[in-house]
């Protein structure tokens, strides 16, 4: 499989082993490693090890194994409540621009340990959800033949 990297990213040279971490897993397509800033205890980061700032940009290929490795620490973690990440842009939260999923584990109902989130939600009246459907129906059967 060919992998792109870029030589001045961070998650790229972590891969390659130019810097240290505390690496928990690996694939042909995936590294895992604990996230050295965690939120909560074990914390962990899965990356694909093809170079794409954002999900859109990664081939389908290189997201083979990144839902079942997330699930096997999510399992290794221990914690019956979890959070699963994916960030697409600064705005959006994402701090290192390549992809890369977080898995991280919600021990407790504090908001001191593991992932504290707002959820600013914005009612729609059904007519505009319907619009919203709709756009988003005639996208996706345009992509539909690319899958």
């Amino acid at each position: 499989m060919a992998t792109k990297t870029l030589a001045t990213c961070l998650f790229c040279r972590i891969i390659k082993g130019e810097i240290p971490s505390f690496k928990l897993l690996e694939t042909e397509s995936s590294f895992a490693f604990l996230d050295i800033g965690p939120l909560s205890k074990g914390h962990a980061l899965v990356v694909p090890k093809y170079h794409a700032e954002k999900l859109h940009e990664l081939p389908d290929e290189s997201l083979r194994d990144v839902l079942p490795i997330a699930k096997r620490i999510a399992l290794a973690q221990g914690s019956a409540n979890y959070n699963v990440l994916q960030n697409n842009g600064r705005i959006a939260h994402q701090e290192v621009p390549h992809v890369h999923f977080h898995v991280i584990p919600k021990p407790s109902a504090s908001a001191e340990e593991g992932l504290v989130v707002g959820w600013p939600a914005k009612p729609m009246k059904n007519e505009d959800l319907q619009k919203v459907f709709d756009e988003l129906k005639e996208k996706l059967g345009a992509t539909e033949s690319a899958l």
